[in-house]
């Protein structure tokens, strides 16, 4: 029985070894293909103080570790799905059964909990720590700059919360919908988060078709039309007007 009990614990040390291995490994992949799309579309910038470049370069970290959360999180779907098919396909087969449904359900997990992360924490901070300078009166460097972004984000979280208050209160002014508020990872986040995606695909719905359009209009000008739907009679029309120009250009010179 104690044999048992052991080799069941190993079984499930091993398999969240293997799960941590694998999220590691895909996180890391994602992580440089973000890098080097972020290096590629960056404008370079001047040759600046060390300051300045310590603060560039952990905004690009933050912005790098954003990007690569944001496509994990678009990639899951797929990949779920991918790897449900392949395991219908091959239930027998040994070395694709890391594929199981602990591992997807981890990787679901992980994408909710850095998507928040990003999204409330390291998002605003990259931006306000990119534009920070130090409040007035205190000696300039990191610290200062850190402790004007720490501010600001205290500031940012206090007033988004106001307005969900005041709106919480306007439209539904119900104790139990005043007492979730206070719940932050359970109800506020979440429903926030929510609230975030819709917009998001409310504006990817907007310029979506003005994208498409602008790309088809592209296309029609890069794409060379093909001799058999010319109009021959257009194109004698342009040749004779040219021929009658460069005829009239000649009487002018011999004359």
């Amino acid at each position: 029985m104690e044999a048992d009990e052991v080799t069941i614990r190993e079984q499930n040390f091993h398999s969240q070894v293997r799960e941590y291995t694998i999220c590691f490994l895909l996180f890391a992949v994602l992580y440089i293909v973000s890098y080097f799309i972020i290096t590629r579309y960056k404008r370079k910038a001047d040759e600046q103080e060390d300051e300045d470049a310590i603060v560039n370069r952990i905004s690009l970290f933050l912005s790098t570790f954003t990007l690569a959360v944001s496509a994990g999180a678009v990639l899951l779907l797929p990949f779920s799905i991918i790897s449900n098919e392949i395991l219908l396909s091959f239930p027998q087969n040994y070395y694709i059964q890391w594929l199981n449904g602990s591992l997807i359900h981890g990787l679901w997990n992980l994408a909710s909990l850095f998507s928040n992360l990003c999204l409330f924490v390291l998002m605003p901070f990259a931006f306000f720590f990119l534009e920070s300078e130090g409040f007035a009166g205190l000696k300039k460097g990191i610290r200062a700059r850190i402790l004007e972004t720490l501010v600001m984000l205290i500031l940012l979280a206090l007033l988004i919360l106001g307005i969900v208050w005041v709106a919480s209160a306007l439209i539904d002014n119900d104790a139990a919908s005043m007492e979730s508020l206070y719940d932050l990872w359970e109800f506020y986040l979440p429903y926030l988060y929510s609230c975030i995606s819709l917009m998001g695909c409310l504006l990817l719905l907007l310029c979506t078709p003005v994208g498409l359009s602008r790309m088809f209009t592209v296309m029609g000008q890069l794409l060379v039309k093909p001799t058999i739907l010319e109009d021959l009679d257009e194109q004698m029309y342009i040749i004779t007007l040219e021929e009658e120009a460069i005829q009239r250009k000649l009487n002018g010179m011999l004359f």
